[in-house]
């Protein structure tokens, strides 16, 4: 997907030109033009550096648009909807999917598992999704342990497959249980 600029950054951006014409405005002495700018644009600022301060970048995709509208005309609703979740900006949040990581007992506080990158899977018509995530203070046996649960946890009749390489990544496959018969 292309990179797009956050929602902090646009309100950061605005409150800053704001407040920078209107101390540009004072020291011209226009002060119709500079107490509204910069009475607005520094609050603006602040809330967008705030906002900033709390933002969680989406994780890397490599889903064209047509696919993804090709999983929302025929593929699992739930998935769609998780594609969407984590390929926004998140605020507030230590790590894409919390609480769905938390009620499945994959959460660590001090190091949270980070998902990096997701992918879409299709084998003949039916999706699934492949993520990569830095698993970090939860340990591998646990991700195998949650391995039943996981797959039906994000969308029904799906299977997890669970792997790991020696820098610390987890692979999660979440395949349909039709193509994972026929292997």
């Amino acid at each position: 997907m292309k990179q797009q600029f956050s929602p902090a950054s646009i309100v950061s951006l605005a409150g800053a030109i704001l407040a920078v014409t209107g101390l540009i405005s004072f020291f011209n002495d226009a002060t119709n033009l500079s107490v509204p700018t910069f009475f607005y644009g520094v609050p603006i600022l602040l809330i967008g550096l705030a906002m900033k301060n709390s933002e969680l970048n989406p994780a890397e995709s490599t889903i064209s648009s047509s696919e993804l509208e090709e999983l929302k005309s025929k593929g699992p609703k739930e998935l769609s909807n998780l594609i969407g979740d984590v390929t926004r900006f998140r605020y507030g949040q230590r790590a894409h999917l919390e609480s769905s990581l938390q009620a499945l007992k994959l959460w660590d506080e001090n190091k949270p598992p980070q998902l990096r990158e997701i992918e879409l899977i299709q084998i003949e018509k039916n999706f699934g999704v492949r993520m990569k995530f830095d698993f970090c203070g939860v340990p591998l046996q646990k991700w195998q342990e949650k391995k039943d649960r996981l797959g039906r946890f994000f969308a029904k009749d799906l299977i997890a497959e669970i792997s790991s390489n020696d820098q610390g990544e987890l692979f999660l496959e979440l395949l349909p249980k039709a193509s994972n018969t026929e292997k």
